[in-house]
């Protein structure tokens, strides 16, 4: 298994239309697409201004994981298309080799009761509303209410909106085994701290 040795970073402008939410919910989309087409588990994500207190976000800034040559050859491809005047690639897109020493980051999905969210999708179908009206009109049981960041994503072979979570904690020990999935997380595989 190749290790990460690299990582580029690619910065949401802000945008008077979109909140940057919505905006990084299209970005994981796009880069999820990608890393189905490329089939290779190699690229994970990580997240730099990923808060998880108070008002959970991502923050604007989606990290990529990486070898220099898978994350050259992922860049080289036109999956930013459409977003482009909006994600400003650090060094365009050229990526940067991990700091000697750098500690280890765990990015995983995490999953709950889906029975509010099957309840907030018939809702947007019925009343027409996006994901995040769905979820203000019913939002989760307070024992159930995990202040996860996440990003809401459409199925493209089913159609329907969900809400990935996701938990970045930093771990002792970095992991080289495994794969990351095509969103770029992995349960055992971590990314550097940089």
């Amino acid at each position: 298994q190749t290790m990460t040795t690299h990582y580029p970073d690619l910065t949401l402008q802000p945008d008077p239309q979109f909140p940057q939410p919505q905006l990084m919910s299209a970005l994981m989309a796009k880069l999820h697409r990608a890393l189905v087409q490329r089939g290779s588990g190699d690229i994970g994500i990580s997240f730099p201004h990923y808060v998880q207190t108070c008002k959970p976000t991502l923050g604007a800034t989606l990290r990529l994981h990486g070898t220099d040559a898978a994350l050259r050859e992922l860049m080289a491809q036109d999956w930013l298309r459409g977003m482009r005047e909006l994600v400003e690639p650090a060094q365009n897109g050229a990526p940067l080799p991990v700091p000697p020493g750098a500690r280890a980051l765990c990015v995983q999905r995490r999953q709950f009761d889906t029975s509010i969210d099957r309840l907030r999708r018939r809702r947007m179908l019925r009343k027409g509303e996006t994901p995040e009206q769905a979820e203000a009109a019913l939002p989760q049981p307070t024992a159930q209410r995990q202040a996860l960041p996440h990003v809401h994503l459409r199925s493209t072979s089913t159609g329907q909106s969900y809400c990935l979570h996701i938990d970045q904690t930093p771990v002792p020990v970095a992991c080289d085994s495994g794969q990351f999935n095509t969103y770029g997380l992995s349960h055992g595989r971590t990314v550097p701290l940089v």
